[in-house]
């Protein structure tokens, strides 16, 4: 074999075991566990949120859970769920959560439905960092509390036509606003509530209270729904936890409701516990 030829044989050999030795990884890198606050989606600056992305996510099996806060719809804060958020996330590590604040209804601009129309710009924010987040935000369960958990019926049975949203949460939200404008058991510290959220009253406008109730919507097709309430709770009655789940019973969807006696407008304790872990269980069984 003449020199040249040897030379030709050895750059072969040579590129080859390069080429081999330095063939790059195409494996991801796993997803670090990753939290960050404050994150804007949308356009007011009220459009913030939490976010808390576990390890090893990925975008076929790290599902996504989005709270949303209660007070009266003009008040409050994603702080509400400082303790709810790392008691479900400690039993729920494959999941991917979003924790938001919303306008407040405080004049036309800022009534219904600019809450609504928040939440559906997180879930739009949420969709859009699927691959960056290494998300399957094709899975999403809502839970909300109060007037949260308004919005977040709301949301699931009447704006959800792509389906991604697959259950929804209910701590003692309100689901009839005509009914609790009519029969509440507190009218006079509950009718403003409702005028200064929609802008009128059942006599003056019937059509946004009927808009705004979650129970007009329930069809077949209904998301799976957890509810919980206590006996005496007298923001919102627990007759408005009873007919929504009579409503759903009726159309055949899958309902489960905790009714915590003695409770009110919120509790503590062994039933706060309670309400976690079988929060963790409905999530587990429903949102797939």
């Amino acid at each position: 074999m003449n020199f040249s030829a040897f030379s030709f044989l050895c750059a072969i050999f040579f590129s080859v075991t390069f080429a081999s030795c330095e063939k790059p990884d195409r494996s991801p890198t796993p997803a670090m566990e990753f939290d960050i606050d404050n994150i804007s989606y949308g356009m007011d600056t009220a459009n913030n949120m939490d976010i808390y992305l576990p390890p090893g996510r990925d975008t076929a099996n790290t599902k996504v859970i989005l709270f949303i806060h209660g007070g009266s719809w003009s008040s409050g804060n994603k702080n509400e769920f400082a303790e709810a958020i790392p008691a479900i996330r400690s039993k729920l590590d494959d999941y991917a959560i979003f924790n938001i604040d919303y306008r407040f209804a405080f004049n036309d601009s800022t009534r219904f439905p600019a809450q609504i129309d928040d939440i559906e710009s997180a879930i739009k924010f949420i969709q859009s960092k699927a691959g960056e987040y290494r998300i399957n935000a094709n899975k999403i369960c809502l839970v909300g509390a109060s007037a949260g958990a308004h919005l977040a019926l709301l949301t699931a049975y009447r704006n959800n036509k792509s389906g991604k949203i697959k259950a929804v949460v209910d701590l003692f939200g309100p689901t009839d606003l005509t009914d609790l404008y009519q029969n509440h058991p507190l009218p006079a510290q509950a009718r403003p509530v409702l005028v200064n959220f929609l802008g009128a009253t059942p006599a003056t406008n019937p059509g946004v209270y009927i808009n705004a109730s979650p129970i007009n919507f329930i069809n077949a097709q209904t998301v799976p729904t957890k509810i919980f309430h206590g006996t005496e709770d007298i923001v919102v009655p627990i007759a408005q936890s009873n007919t929504l789940k009579t409503k759903l019973e009726e159309f055949n969807v899958k309902v489960d409701m905790t009714v915590y006696p003695g409770e009110g407008h919120g509790w503590s304790g062994n039933n706060l516990l309670d309400t976690y872990q079988k929060t963790v269980d409905f999530i587990r069984e429903n949102v797939h």
